[in-house]
């Protein structure tokens, strides 16, 4: 367990809030890797997308640079952060204006090695 790896990645301003990606963050937490893909896979939600590809590259660089196995890999620590929000408008009947919010996230994701069984 002393050599234990946190093999992290993260995608920065996904272009949707992070109430609406932590609806599918908080469905992994915890999940095996490939368990976890196969769960992104099947849901509906928009944010899915998004966090699939961050945990695609997680695994990827627990493969490439830590010869990680892909499938003793469980996903250790997940969470979306609020990104920068930009201010946006629409223009309203008689001259009014209509200010929008466009609002941004940040996910991360923390995979580790399973702990193996004590033999």
């Amino acid at each position: 367990m002393a050599d234990t790896h946190d093999v992290r990645a993260f995608a920065r301003n996904v272009p949707m809030s992070a109430q609406k990606v932590r609806l599918v963050v908080d469905r992994i937490r915890g999940q095996e890797a490939n368990a976890a893909l196969d769960v992104l896979r099947f849901m509906p939600n928009a944010a899915a997308r998004p966090v699939a590809k961050v945990l695609r590259s997680a695994i990827a660089n627990a493969e490439e640079n830590f010869g990680l196995s892909r499938d003793d890999l469980m996903v250790f620590k997940v969470f979306a952060d609020e990104g920068p929000s930009r201010r946006w408008r629409r223009f309203g009947a008689r001259g009014r204006f209509k200010p929008m919010i466009r609002r941004s996230s940040s996910v991360t994701i923390v995979l580790r090695e399973k702990e193996q069984a004590a033999a």
